[in-house]
């Protein structure tokens, strides 16, 4: 019992001093021209076009695993690009719906799904999912175009250009920094831990 508490406590050790010696320009970057966030916020940019989200999102779990690991009252929000793929724009407008109605869980995969197999034309087909996931009609037909989605629909493409964010998924730690995946481990469980790892050092800086 006693060596297993060892252990455990050499290993969360070991992740507190990884998280401590973050390296600029390797396990981040330093956002140019950014002020650090009043209160701790991490932000994902992403796009349902994107097979890499779709792998952060449904195979790896890491914006999950970074929301559950988050300290308490650290905000972790994701924002739609408008930049992949033919109904991007609609797609964006949809999330922010989302967002409002805080109807993200219910909607996500399968927004995903359809994007990964190009199978969305129109709104309409958009809309239809919302409907076969528990969002009504009127509830969506009303909130589609209303104030407070169309202000979050400007606030996500808003950030878009403040961040300068031409990939995706791209995080962003206290407006600050921005995690460079290309400077993580390049396996897959060594690069999960090294990502949530990196984002939580990052809102210790």
């Amino acid at each position: 019992m006693k060596k297993w508490l060892f252990l455990a406590f050499a290993a969360a050790f070991s992740l507190s001093v990884q998280a401590q010696e973050l390296t600029e320009n390797k396990e981040y970057v330093v956002v140019e021209g950014q002020q650090r966030s009043a209160q701790p916020e991490v932000i994902e940019f992403f796009s349902f076009y994107c097979p890499h989200c779709y792998s952060f999102e449904a195979q790896y779990h890491i914006p999950q695993k970074i929301a559950e690991s988050l300290p308490e009252g650290t905000s972790f929000k994701q924002y739609h690009v408008d930049f992949l793929g033919p109904q991007s724009e609609n797609l964006t407008r949809a999330w922010a719906l989302a967002l409002a109605i805080n109807a993200e869980e219910k909607v996500k995969i399968p927004l995903f799904k359809a994007a990964q197999t190009n199978a969305l034309k129109s709104m309409d087909d958009i809309r239809q999912i919302f409907i076969d996931n528990g969002i009504s009609a009127e509830q969506f037909d009303g909130g589609i175009n209303s104030f407070a989605v169309n202000g979050l629909v400007t606030k996500q493409q808003n950030l878009v250009k403040k961040y300068q964010v031409l990939g995706v998924p791209d995080f962003y730690v206290n407006g600050k920094y921005r995690v460079n995946m290309e400077g993580l481990a390049h396996d897959e469980n060594h690069f999960i831990d090294e990502y949530v790892q990196t984002v939580k050092g990052l809102l210790q800086k």
